[in-house]
């Protein structure tokens, strides 16, 4: 067993300490947020997770995990400190790491002996010696010398399925510089280290990079299916069928070949952004990088474009109701960061459109993320409210739900029968067949 604390009760630093704490370790989750603290204690998720809440509080019952804002108690209980706080982008799309020296500091200034400090957040190559130097500065100014390692151990969690991503990882990534941090590690994982999951051990920068090319490299596998879904839409392909042909060969393999209105959500806006900007930092521009930014720009207006060319053309949204079903940018989050709904939606808006939406979980974060159209926009109780009296239905977000709607009583509902499946989740045959005026992405 290890004696954890983790800085920050974020996405990433929740996820990471709950399920520390049940592979059997003592996990301390530290956050300067005194009400999120309290809150937690009492058994409160701030964030919408499947099974999280389950893993909180039965670590909380068996004594492994615990809550706190005092940083310097949690340090100095710990033999690993794991930093989790927010990596926010700067307005030039490079990481902010205010966060990250913040807590760096803070851990030198109450550490009494040697400590291994774990990046968790996802950091630009080189922090991990940023880190070691904040730290040295911090315990050279107290005039201590306790010994230290600064290992890179980056997450791989999909919004959603996070639980399940830390527990059954498909490779754990270590990097660090001594021997005596490596056993450290695999003692904190000891019980996927048994179950045989990969562990791949690198240095510091080969650690953070890996981290990076892997969003990025999904994030272009996505643009890429989204680009030739709009050429299907040209040609008259089926792009269905095209990504699952695709998907059987297995240098390519089926996952994230599922054209929609763009990816969002907290790692691949960021994470492209700053790896982009990291290229050109260091003078090797990541032209494939940049240009799937841009693309997946497009890709949001293109469906604008494309709900105003299905009901008329140029104008014809003026005074059109649009009911959005689902906001949060994947389903089983009420994460909206980047998501394709808030382009969508304030979209529709500056044409004239009135928009009535509704989302399970992201309604909340909505209120305010679309705080700019609150004129033209309504929050409906449920989907059928939603579309009830609209002139258009678009499936943005494809929760369960809404892959199971009842078809007559939509169509009773809307003013005209106009479906935009942004998600290619409904069989084009079946809905004209029941007079939907049918449009998907690539088909």
């Amino acid at each position: 067993m290890s004696k954890i604390a983790v800085i920050g009760t974020g996405y990433v630093g929740l996820v990471s300490g709950a399920c520390l704490a049940d592979f059997g370790n003592a996990v301390s989750c530290v956050d300067v947020d005194a009400a999120k603290i309290e809150a937690l204690r009492r058994g409160k998720i701030p964030i919408f997770e499947p099974g999280l809440d389950d893993v909180v509080s039965r670590n909380v019952a068996a004594g492994r995990l615990s809550f706190t804002t005092d940083l310097a108690l949690a340090v100095r209980g710990s033999e690993v400190v794991f930093i989790a706080v927010g990596t926010p982008p700067a307005d030039d799309g490079s990481a902010d790491l205010k966060y990250v020296e913040a807590a760096a500091r803070e851990v030198a200034r109450a550490m009494d002996g040697y400590r291994v400090i774990v990046d968790k957040s996802t950091v630009p190559v080189g922090t991990a010696r940023k880190v070691r130097a904040w730290v040295a500065e911090e315990l050279v100014r107290r005039g201590a010398k306790p010994d230290f390692d600064v290992v890179s151990n980056p997450e791989f969690l999909r919004e959603g399925s996070a639980v399940q991503d830390f527990t059954h990882p498909d490779r754990v990534v270590i990097g660090a510089e001594s021997e005596r941090a490596r056993a450290a590690m695999k003692e904190v994982y000891r019980a996927l280290y048994i179950g045989e999951t990969p562990y791949i051990e690198t240095g510091l920068e080969t650690a953070e990079m890996i981290k990076y090319a892997s969003n990025a490299f999904l994030a272009v596998k996505i643009t890429f299916i989204n680009e030739v879904a709009n050429l299907c839409e040209r040609v008259g392909a089926d792009v269905q069928d095209v990504a699952k042909a695709m998907g059987r060969d297995g240098r390519i393999g089926p996952k994230f070949l599922h054209p929609g209105p763009g990816y969002g959500g907290s790692c691949f806006p960021k994470d492209t952004q700053a790896m982009a900007r990291i290229g050109r930092d260091h003078g090797e521009p990541l032209s494939i990088v940049e240009t799937t930014i841009e693309a997946n720009e497009r890709q949001k207006e293109r469906m604008v474009a494309k709900i105003e060319a299905g009901l008329g053309g140029p104008g014809s949204l003026a005074g059109k109701t649009i009911a959005i079903l689902g906001l949060a940018f994947k389903p089983n989050t009420d994460d909206m960061r980047e998501a394709p709904a808030i382009a969508i939606c304030e979209g529709l808006a500056a044409r004239g459109a009135r928009i009535r939406a509704w989302d399970p979980e992201a309604a909340k974060e909505a209120s305010w993320r679309l705080a700019s159209i609150k004129d033209r926009l309504e929050f409906a109780k449920d989907e059928y409210d939603a579309i009830g009296g609209s002139d258009a239905l678009v499936l943005v977000t494809e929760w369960n739900q809404l892959r199971t709607l009842d078809l007559e009583r939509v169509m009773s509902l809307l003013k005209s029968p106009n479906f935009f499946d942004l998600r290619n989740v409904y069989k084009r045959d079946e809905l004209e067949a029941r007079g939907f005026r049918y449009f998907a992405v690539g088909r």
